[in-house]
Order: C-alpha cells, then structure tokens, then sequence
C-alpha cells in the first residue's frame, strides 16, 4: 500500500461520517459546534455531497491513486482558506476553523506519505 493511501483512506471516513451525521441528523451534528442547526434542506444536501465525496476519498485511497493524492494536498488547504473567508468576509461561526484545521492536518498527513513514497 503507498504511504499515502492510509491518511487518504481515514479522511474518507471522516468526511462521510460528517456527511452522514449533516444528512440524518443535522442538528445534532452541529450542536458541540455551538452551531444552530439550519432548517433548509441545503444542510443535508451538503450531507448528501460529503457521503459521496467520502466515498471517492476511500475508493482513491483503496486503488492507490497516487495524483488524487496529490490533488487533494493542494484542495484541502484551499478548502481551509475558503473557511477563513467565510469567516471573515461572511461572519461564518468561528467554528469553521475546526473543519479548516482538519483538513490542513488530512493534507499534512498526505504529503508526508508522498514524501516518503518519493524518498523510496
């Protein structure tokens, strides 16, 4: 297995995990967030979106898809700056942040395993 399939693999579940829990229970899911629960269907979509994502992380990670890799090193931290502006260009809840930091860890866990593939 590549160095990197692992990081890609436990980010899939996370990401369905979250998509799973927006989609069936919103407000549950955002509530240690100190998030209100949005009562617009557009949350679930989201949810819905996650899942899906979820699964092609997971399925990219399986099949050793080495320039997913490196692509979501590079899409992850755009998906935090996207956060931070959000944050402060739309007065987001804060809370965004802890999305932000997952996803910069997931991409730091990634690129140590393509930097390890490389290394031989």
């Amino acid at each position: 297995m590549h160095p990197a399939a692992l990081s890609i693999k436990v980010f899939g579940v996370y990401v369905a995990l979250t998509g799973l829990g927006l989609l069936v229970a919103p407000g549950l899911t955002l509530a240690p967030l100190g998030v209100a629960a949005p009562t617009e269907v557009w949350i679930r979509v989201v949810g819905a979106l996650a899942i899906v994502i979820g699964y092609y992380y997971w399925s990219c990670g399986a099949a050793g898809a080495v320039d997913f890799f490196r692509a979501t090193v590079r899409g992850r931290p755009l998906f935090a700056a996207l956060c931070v502006l959000l944050i402060v260009a739309f007065q987001a809840p804060l809370q965004l942040l802890l999305f932000a930091a997952v996803d910069l860890a997931g991409a730091a866990w990634t690129w140590q395993g393509l930097r390890k593939a490389a290394q031989g």
